[in-house]
């Protein structure tokens, strides 16, 4: 019988909708067995108290979109100041020569900083498959497993090369049996469909400028005989929307429902160039949508219509997309910078912190496509995310949960993982992190000298 643990007393408390009156909570078996009311005592006894009073508790916030590998090449000065398109032509010879090793130091050091900052669940969306990375999904699975977090790990892929009109160069890209038959691979071997799993596979055709109608449909395909979910970038800027009117003769929705994606399957990155129609549609279907604002800031992308999107019926949660174009994978700093940008477009009383907070764990895991995690209720896996307020910048403050965001919460004191704390005092439990700095700088280095 394993031990029941009370988390007790907490200064504040989010359960995924809205700030609660708590007692604290009782943790067994990896899951949340109790949530107490005000002056309750748990059940039975537990033989673990700890003294929540100077904690903000949160459900383990979910990123629902990164590429790992990117940060092997933040803040790279040839593409400081670029769009996406030219942003693209100019790293993917670059992230070409990405190796075993590089990614495997570029996955653990994404995901360290994603768990430091509250993080439980992420999503990774890999397409790059040169020569010599045939097993990146592996990698990265153990890359997670190492973390102690739980992944929805995307197989990507890009086939559509420069000859074929695509964007990426002609060794970046694959052939669709090869993408399809290691898709395949990958679901059987490690896609979990268990309650409180730690791996789930999704299936994820890069971007409309990237991949072949061929090898969407394909997945599409493919997708449904698994019971998987699937993933891609869509009307993320003009020049996408652009090039799919150019190439075939439709918008990007449209282009979605031509190979099949339009489903409640499918979340999409970015999806911040839809017109009143093309909303409608994609909320009538329940498709997600994964909001990256620093990325899209950083690009100078747009800005995604969140409420159109929520009022359709979509679901709306955070990425940090890769840390190449944010340039970070700190998931406290994206719900921040989220406020700010959609309260720019729809207004101070609109644009809550209960809001933003409840796309970083609802809303993620419903894009996820997962009810175990994402809320502090009983049955609910447990992953949790504890913040303090002793720092100099919550000096002053008097609302605990609105100062995680307003005053810029950056790093969690404690975070659990199914039950097990991952984080403690703001360290990472059984990871030499300075070693795997120093290991990850040198390989970084190494990528843009070659």
């Amino acid at each position: 019988m394993s031990k029941r643990l009370w988390i007790k007393q907490p200064l504040a408390c989010f359960d995924g909708t809205q700030q609660i009156e708590t007692n604290g909570l009782v943790i067994e078996n990896g899951k949340i067995v109790e949530l107490l009311a005000v002056g309750q005592q748990p059940s039975h006894p537990c033989e673990t108290i700890f003294d929540a009073r100077q904690h903000v508790i949160l459900p383990g916030l979910i990123n629902t979109h990164h590429h790992f590998y990117q940060t092997l090449t933040r803040a790279w000065g040839p593409v400081i100041n670029q769009p996406l398109f030219p942003w693209l032509k100019t790293l993917y010879p670059v992230w070409a020569k990405l190796t075993p090793q590089a990614l495997r130091l570029g996955s653990e050091v994404a995901l360290a900083e994603l768990l430091l900052s509250g993080c439980t669940t992420t999503s990774d969306h890999h397409y790059l498959f040169p020569v010599g990375m045939e097993e990146a999904i592996d990698i990265q699975v153990a890359a997670v497993n190492h973390l102690g977090m739980r992944a929805t790990l995307s197989r990507g892929s890009m086939s559509l090369g420069e000859k074929s009109g695509g964007l990426p160069p002609e060794h970046t890209v694959q052939a669709a049996e090869i993408i399809l038959e290691d898709s395949q691979r990958l679901i059987e071997r490690y896609h979990d469909t268990r309650d409180g799993a730690m791996i789930n596979i999704a299936l994820a055709p890069c971007s409309p400028f990237s991949v072949t109608p061929d090898i969407m449909k394909q997945s599409a395909k493919l997708a449904e005989e698994k019971n998987v979910r699937l993933h891609t970038h869509l009307a993320e800027t003009l020049d996408e929307e652009a090039f799919c009117l150019k190439l075939f003769g439709l918008r990007t929705v449209d282009y979605l429902d031509s190979v099949g994606w339009l489903s409640s399957r499918t979340w999409l990155a970015h999806g911040i160039h839809f017109n009143d129609e093309e909303i409608y549609r994609l909320g009538k279907e329940g498709v997600a949508i994964s909001h990256c604002p620093v990325s899209n800031m950083r690009l100078a992308s747009g800005i995604c219509r969140t409420q159109e999107l929520l009022q359709a019926g979509a679901t709306i949660s955070l990425g940090v997309d890769g840390s190449a174009s944010n340039d970070a994978s700190n998931m406290m700093y994206e719900a921040r910078q989220a406020l700010y940008l959609q309260r720019l477009r729809y207004g101070t009383q609109t644009i809550t912190p209960e809001l933003v907070l409840g796309w970083a764990t609802r809303g993620g895991a419903k894009t996820l496509g997962r009810d175990d995690i994402g809320e502090i209720n009983v049955g609910k896996q447990a992953d949790l995310a504890l913040f303090t307020l002793e720092d100099i910048r919550f000096s002053g403050s008097h609302d605990p949960l609105a100062a995680l965001l307003l005053c810029g919460a950056e790093r969690a004191d404690r975070v659990m993982v199914a039950g097990n704390w991952r984080v403690i005092d703001g360290e990472i439990v059984d990871v030499d992190l300075p070693r795997l700095l120093n290991h990850h700088r040198k390989a970084a280095k190494h990528l843009i000298d070659l």
